[in-house]
């Protein structure tokens, strides 16, 4: 399958200021297959290496870290010579091996020529940094997400109407009334089925929501494994709580985070540990409220004021138990969640483009869903779940920042008018 992950793994290949690249993520987005399936196609042949299926791999690692102590140890285990430059060196699951994570700060300062990819699922939490050397400024690091729209467009053999989408991004011009209705409907089966590379692949194959759906449920098991295996005892219980709260938050009109919904009395102390456990794995992020629209927007972040979004759509509707068809045809029962779970669907393809998102309010409650910073200017994007587009709270804002443009992304055609660029739902991911 097409992952965009590609493009800049080539780049990471010739440049010369190459490092070992840290590739992390959540579990399952596809880190293992891009990684492999790149080596196959790029390099004379891959030496791959699983701490977590073969544990005894540690003790590789425990005498030295010497380069030059551990190739021949290395190419002896995968049964093949490791050569400079033409072998593909794969860590897998490396949060399992600290010392394979601080050898390579000796492999970049002692061997460049050896090209390593390491993955890892749970580096921001199952790495005990008081006790390993953590490799700081000897490594690339690059998040691979869940697949967004475009991936999963092409992975159905859409490749032909996303080309379309493109252009008429671009140009501000309507799509055909034929092509913008079968795109809806793809974007519609995106928030059903997610971006998980099995996940998207099994529809491509079969359509077959309920195999799909024991895929998810399987998924969303291993993450809560996870939350017992890489955690505080005392945080288990939190952190699952926390998780399986979200989906109540985004059914408010209001989709700040609120601990009050956690539990009665809940406070910032008892479960900020928790949210933090749960964004540094991936599975979810965090959209912080600016109190002004200035630059640097971190500079002037409520650290008290914040939204939570998941990391994969499909992933929501199989927490939420939604019936895909009920999302399909968009039914009147879930009108409280529509908002909160397109607002997730477009910070998820914010985030994969690379943009720190940001959700700005006003003292009189204004509200606009996400502030970005693009092309170095600071744009509003208002999301409305279909195609009813006034914004009075984008209006405010206009007034007030007088930004280049605003984005509005809704169930409408593309077009331009009044500084204001009207972007589908399903092109999200052009922006």
């Amino acid at each position: 399958m097409y992952r965009k992950i590609t493009h800049f793994l080539e780049t990471w290949k010739v440049s010369s200021h190459r490092k070992p690249l840290l590739l992390q993520g959540a579990r399952q987005v596809g880190k293992t297959w891009s990684v492999l399936e790149f080596g196959r196609t790029h390099y004379e042949n891959v030496a791959y290496f699983n701490f977590e299926t073969n544990p005894k791999l540690n003790d590789t690692f425990a005498e030295s870290l010497d380069p030059a102590y551990l190739i021949p140890l290395l190419s002896h285990i995968a049964g093949q010579t490791i050569v400079r430059e033409k072998t593909l060196i794969v860590f897998d699951e490396i949060q399992l091996c600290e010392r394979a994570l601080t050898s390579l700060k000796y492999f970049c300062e002692d061997a460049p020529d050896y090209h390593i990819i390491e993955a890892g699922s749970l580096l921001g939490v199952a790495v005990n940094r008081a006790k390993f050397s953590f490799p700081v400024g000897k490594v690339d690091m690059k998040t691979l997400y869940p697949m967004d729209l475009e991936e999963f467009m092409v992975a159905l053999g859409e490749d032909d109407l996303v080309k379309n989408i493109r252009s008429c991004y671009q140009k501000d011009t309507p799509m055909p009334a034929a092509l913008h209705d079968k795109a809806m409907g793809l974007y519609r089966q995106y928030l059903v089925v997610g971006g998980m590379p099995e996940c998207v692949k099994q529809f491509a194959e079969t359509r077959d929501h309920v195999l799909i759906r024991h895929t998810q449920d399987t998924i969303l098991a291993s993450y809560l494994n996870d939350m017992s295996k890489y955690n505080n005892l005392n945080e288990i219980k939190k952190t699952r709580l926390v998780y399986d709260n979200i989906t109540v938050q985004l059914s408010k009109k209001n989709t700040r985070f609120q601990y009050k919904l956690i539990k009665k009395g809940g406070r910032a102390s008892e479960f900020e540990n928790a949210i933090e456990w749960l964004a540094l794995s991936g599975i979810v992020s965090q959209v912080y409220r600016v109190e002004q629209v200035k630059k640097p927007l971190e500079n002037y972040r409520d650290i008290d004021a914040f939204k939570i979004y998941v990391s994969d759509l499909g992933l929501l509707c199989a927490k939420k138990d939604l019936a895909p068809d009920d999302v399909l045809y968009m039914v009147e029962e879930l009108d409280d969640f529509k908002g909160g779970m397109v607002e997730n669907y477009v910070n998820v393809q914010l985030t994969i483009n690379g943009y720190k998102t940001y959700y700005w309010q006003s003292e009189r409650g204004a509200e606009v869903d996400f502030v970005i910073q693009r092309e170095g200017k600071l744009i509003p994007v208002e999301v409305k779940s279909a195609d009813n587009t006034r914004a009075k709270s984008l209006k405010v804002y206009m007034e007030t920042y007088k930004p280049a443009y605003a984005i509005k992304l809704s169930a409408k055609n593309f077009g331009f008018e009044d500084d204001k660029k009207t972007v589908p739902l399903y092109a999200a991911f052009c922006i």
